[in-house]
Parts: structure tokens; sequence; C-alpha cells
């Protein structure tokens, strides 16, 4: 089965939000592993119960957002990929590791960068919350050392708070502009889908001028040809449709009496009396002036026959709008044939128009049918 194109966007979107949560784990995997080389190296100054608890936390958060992605509850966020939660988790570890590590945090200062990467699609005044929350951190810790007396290097602290502070503000304005350029190319998307949708209308719009008979909105004469062509190639052994030419009666007359309006008003009539008489996949057109064509597929001689006496009877009782006719003076001649597989389109629209003449020469307003030409 084909896939839709809302069907195709979600698969799409469901790809995107499984590999970013990949490399949310990936990076808290190697946060894991950064802890405990840290601790092996000598430059973790703090108990190693301090580590094993950042660990243990670390565990515990992406088990609680795996779950949260794995059983569905995403869609109740805003972000399924759950990156604010995520990032939120980050920087608390961040800070949390970083104290530990005392003089030796300066030269892991880039992490704050790297897990802010994460939070550059957020929008603008969430992503610069985040910035306040690390930069907040990091002079947190460095006055809660200063205060301790554990400071080594002040001047050093305050270079690093200095760098981590300009960088987190370009990071604001590099995040700011990639907003606006995400909203710029949705609202060329949307642009582009309403022009597209703008295109298929009119395409339709042309192609339904292109098939129909103006005056009357039945099919016309080439659409029909290319319909019954389309419809004879499908045509089985076994089976038959039914195909006859329909022509009003006396309509030149109607014309010369009583004006071109009044014999388009009778065209009209004759469409709408055929659309009651005739069902959906029923083909009926246009043919040329007063002349009609009509395809039953899927249809007998009985069936077809009385499709046209009852189309014929429902035409001659009909009263064209805003028209003055005397009764009797609407009345149509059918001529019939019946397809079978492997006839010519040509060759059955000549024997219906025998017929057609053979209704006429009798008297008009009757239907006359060539069922034994069409079997021969």
């Amino acid at each position: 089965m084909r896939m839709t194109r809302d069907e195709s966007d979600q698969q799409a979107l469901q790809q995107l939000v499984i590999k970013r949560f990949g490399m949310a784990a990936g990076t808290y995997g190697l946060a894991l592993l950064l802890t405990w080389v840290t601790v092996a190296g000598g430059f973790y100054q703090a108990s190693l119960d301090t580590a094993v608890i950042g660990s243990v936390m670390i565990l515990a958060c992406q088990l609680v957002f795996f779950g949260i992605f794995y059983r569905g509850y995403n869609l109740r966020f805003r972000d399924p990929s759950l990156t604010e939660p995520q990032v939120l988790v980050a920087l608390v570890w961040l800070t949390f590791f970083l104290f530990n590590l005392g003089d030796n945090r300066g030269s892991l200062l880039v992490l704050y960068v790297l897990v802010l990467m994460f939070a550059v699609f957020l929008p603008p005044k969430i992503f610069a919350r985040y910035a306040v929350l690390a930069l907040l951190s990091f002079v947190g810790m460095s006055l809660f050392d200063a205060h301790e007396g554990h400071l080594a290097d002040p001047q050093a602290a305050l270079l690093q708070t200095g760098v981590l502070l300009v960088t987190l503000i370009w990071m604001c304005l590099f995040v700011g502009y990639v907003y606006r350029l995400r909203q710029r190319m949705r609202q060329r998307r949307f642009a582009l889908q309403a022009h597209q949708e703008t295109l298929r209308g009119m395409m339709r719009q042309l192609e339904d001028l292109a098939s129909t008979d103006e005056l009357t909105g039945l099919y016309n004469r080439r659409y029909f040809l290319r319909r019954a062509e389309a419809e004879l190639s499908r045509l089985r052994a076994g089976h038959q449709s039914g195909l006859a030419l329909i022509d009003l009666d006396h309509f030149k007359r109607i014309n010369d009496l009583h004006g071109h309006a009044t014999g388009d008003r009778v065209l009209q009539a004759f469409a709408s009396v055929a659309r009651s008489c005739l069902r959906d996949g029923d083909i009926l057109a246009r043919y040329g002036g007063e002349e009609f064509v009509l395809l039953l597929p899927h249809t007998d001689a009985e069936q077809f026959s009385a499709c046209c006496e009852r189309l014929r009877e429902a035409f001659a009782n009909s009263q064209p709008l805003d028209v003055q006719l005397q009764a009797g003076h609407l009345s149509l001649s059918v001529g019939l044939t019946l397809l079978n597989a492997g006839d010519g389109l040509d060759e059955s629209l000549q024997r219906a128009d025998e017929a057609l003449y053979r209704a006429k020469d009798s008297g008009r307003n009757r239907c006359e049918a060539s069922w034994a030409m069409a079997d021969a």
C-alpha cells in the first residue's frame, strides 16, 4: 500500500526523535565514562561515594526517560525527545561533577557548551534560561570554594567565568539566529504547501474544463472516447457493456420556434433527467449538438433496454425551467448495442448509429437495438 504524505512525515519525525534520544543516551554513557576516568586518574577530589551517587543519578534519570519514551508517555510533552528535561539533568550532573574536581574544573568547562548544544533547537527564551543556569552554577561553585578557602587561584576562576559568560552570550545569539531562520523556513514551507494546493486545485479545474461540456455539465466527446477505450480494454470474456447513441427529437424545430435559449434549457433538462436515471459508474457524454452517447459497464440486453426506456419516458415527462412547451414536444430516440471483449469502439459506435437511424425512421421517440450484430 502506498504511504501517504502524513504517514511519511510522521515516520520521519519518529526517526528524528529516536536519533536525538539515542544521541542523548550516548552522551550520558560518555559522562559515566568520564566520571570514572577522572576517578582513576586521581583528578576526582571527593570521595568515591560521590562518584557512585553521580553515576546512579545519571543511570536512574536515563532509565526514567527511556521508560517515558518507550511507553509512549512522551506524547504528553511538547518535545517528544524530552530535550528540556534531559538538558536540565545534564546541567545538574555537570555542576555536581565539576564541583568535585576542585581546581581541575577549568579544563572541563567546555562541557557546559556541549550540554547546551542539545538545546540549540529550543526557543531562544528557553535556551537563555538554561544558559543562565549554567553560568550561575559555575559562579556558585567558585563563590562556595572562595568562601571555604579552597579557591587556589581567584584570578583564574574569574577568567574562566568571563570566558564562560562570553561563550554563553554568543550561543544565545546563535540560537536566536537559528530560531529566526527556522521560522522563515517554516513560513516558506507553509507558503509552498499553500501554492501547491492552489496549483492542484487549478489542475483539477483544468481537468474538469477539459473533460466536461460547459452547457450541460456532462462529459464531452473527447473524454468519453478516452474512457470508453479504457472500459473496452478492461472488458473480459463473458462480460458485456451497453453502448447507446441518443438524439433529441425535433431539436432544430425547438430552436427555430422558441429560440436557442430554449434549446439550451432543453439540453440542460435532459442532462438533469439523465443523471437521476443513471448509476454513478455510468458514463454519459454530449457527443455533439443534440446527440449524446451513453456507456453502461457490466450490463446485459434486458437491463440496458430497461434503462434506456426509463430515460426516454422520464425525459418525455420533464418540463425545462422557464420554458413553455406543449405536451409531447420533448422526446428522444435511442440506438443501442452491446460491447463484448475484443470489440472495436468505432465499429460499436457504427452499430449504435445504425440502430439510432432505424429508431428515427420508425417514427422517433423509441429505442432500437442491434443485439444480433453485437453477438455475431
